[in-house]
């Protein structure tokens, strides 16, 4: 993009209001095995080149692919960017870009709902809020649903159909305790079958654990392995009013945590009549995402982290842009 005319159309045109998603995320999928890449995913041989989907992926390349969003000081996200306004680090070290995307890319989508005795006053809100996001789909995307209360239960199997998603929500009552950290676990696991290149979780909490199996560090390790972004819509009362429980007290650190981990971003409210408004904010972001791709400097199969930095080229005539990258990603193994 070059000269003032260019610059100004895209300010006008490629910019979406979205005053509460002041956030770049940038998940690094578990991108450098060729065999662990989707249909979706492309073979590149020019730097730059454009992604398209459909294309087979060599198997004998690595490819990284990351997740950016891209937003402005006004917390809008900012579309129409070209590969140039990117640059990459690895582990300190500049990579150079090889493929790039805009475009909106089917996904595949799990909902975790939180069922639990503690959601009693603002389950409704929360079912009208994953519906909110699901009206953001597109026809090709697929979903699931997870439900939680003492127990982790997959609801509804993957469905390109999100009306099966929504007749499956209006029954479930809240009741019991909070398995929330089992219930990533099933999510995650469940994403294993996705069909879709880009993958994404949607929790709906009032967040804290106090019934789970699994213990917060194994959930740390699982989800900076997976390729799946976390979100989470926390719903937490003012603190004077809240419940003084460890668990419901460190809710909202659990849910940030855990979505940061993966590249996400965890959002609190205080009204639960702010949730769907949120949920549908998070849907148009997922679809207003770009993907980078690089073949790694560092070539050494040693299954380590290798530490993730995406800076921004801003255009000019245009103000500062900003982003926040997920920290890394393990190298693959022997």
């Amino acid at each position: 993009m070059q000269g003032t005319k260019i610059i100004a159309c895209v300010l006008q045109l490629h910019l979406v209001f979205l005053p509460l998603l002041s956030f770049v995320v940038i998940n690094l999928g578990t991108a450098v095995s060729a065999q662990s890449l989707s249909p979706q995913d492309i073979r590149h041989d020019t730097p730059g080149q454009t992604i398209k989907p459909g294309q087979a992926v060599h198997r004998d390349v690595d490819l990284a692919l990351v997740t950016v969003t891209v937003t402005d000081p006004y917390n809008r996200l900012v579309t129409g960017l070209e590969p140039d306004n990117f640059r990459v680090f690895e582990d300190n070290v500049e990579q150079e870009v090889v493929t790039f995307s805009s475009e909106d890319v089917p996904i595949s989508v799990g909902v975790i709902l939180d069922l639990s005795g503690s959601m009693a006053n603002k389950l409704g809100k929360a079912k009208q809020a994953a519906l909110q996001f699901l009206n953001t789909a597109n026809p090709e995307d697929e979903f699931f649903l997870v439900g939680f209360n003492d127990r982790a239960e997959l609801l509804v199997p993957f469905t390109n159909n999100s009306e099966d998603l929504q007749s499956k929500m209006l029954t479930p009552t809240a009741k019991g305790k909070t398995a929330l950290l089992d219930a990533i676990y099933l999510g995650l696991t469940q994403m294993r079958n996705a069909r879709k290149g880009k993958r994404a979780l949607l929790i709906i909490s009032d967040g804290g654990d106090n019934n789970s199996r699994y213990k917060e560090k194994d959930i740390q390790r699982l989800v900076r392995e997976a390729d799946t972004q976390l979100y989470s819509v926390g719903i937490f009362e003012s603190l004077e009013y809240r419940s003084r429980t460890p668990e419901e007290l460190n809710g909202p650190t659990l849910l940030n945590e855990v979505a940061e981990l993966t590249g996400g971003r965890s959002f609190a409210v205080e009204s639960a009549d702010e949730l769907p408004d949120i949920a549908a904010k998070i849907g148009v972001e997922l679809r207003s995402q770009y993907v980078v791709g690089y073949h790694p400097s560092h070539k050494q199969h040693d299954a380590r982290w290798r530490k993730i930095k995406v800076k921004l080229r801003a255009p000019k005539g245009l103000p500062p842009l900003t982003a926040y990258a997920k920290t890394g990603y393990y190298a693959p193994g022997h």
